[in-house]
């Protein structure tokens, strides 16, 4: 006999020994939405697929291991990325492509690689959210950047830049808007 059909069966002989009318059998353990990425890095050209949410919670050593690999390649510096910005990513990769590797061009920028960015190229802004662990230029593998971009505007969850001619999509935590 299965272990928890005995319990059931040995919680009915005891509520009927104490004559109560009824026993509710235990619920199951139901298994949370686990949420797993597949990561590569366009620069560093690592990849990385891993699962950040299993049992209700973020799992604290695969967001360590995202955040090194999403460091700033240029110094290697390391910050927290939002894990609302990776349930994005998850989400939209779920509606397009659930197999669809996810391209990462830039994620965490120190404030010293941002800086050098303003500098030397246009479009970077002085207070980017880069900086701050909760942005990310993407793109998926396989995947219509026009689409990715139209799913991210769609759901509502921040800002999105669509670079054409770079072929990327910018996803940060800031404000709904979209350029």
């Amino acid at each position: 006999m299965a272990r928890s059909t005995r319990r059931i069966v040995i919680a009915l002989a005891l509520a009927a020994l104490a004559g109560t009318a009824s026993v509710t059998p235990p619920e199951p353990v139901r298994a949370a939405d686990a949420r797993q990425l597949s990561l590569y890095h366009t620069h560093t050209r690592l990849s990385l697929e891993v699962v950040y949410y299993a049992n209700g919670e973020y799992v604290d050593s695969a967001l360590d291991e995202i955040n090194r690999f999403l460091k700033d390649f240029r110094t290697g510096e390391t910050t927290k990325i939002n894990p609302e910005l990776l349930d994005l990513l998850h989400d939209i990769r779920n509606e397009l492509g659930p197999e669809a590797t996810i391209e990462v061009i830039s994620a965490y920028r120190s404030p010293q690689t941002n800086d050098m960015l303003r500098a030397t190229t246009s479009g970077v802004a002085k207070n980017s959210q880069h900086v701050t662990g909760n942005a990310i230029d993407v793109r998926l593998r396989g995947i219509r950047t026009t689409a990715l971009r139209d799913t991210a505007i769609r759901l509502q969850r921040g800002g999105v830049g669509f670079y054409p001619k770079s072929d990327f999509v910018h996803m940060d935590m800031g404000p709904v808007r979209a350029w």
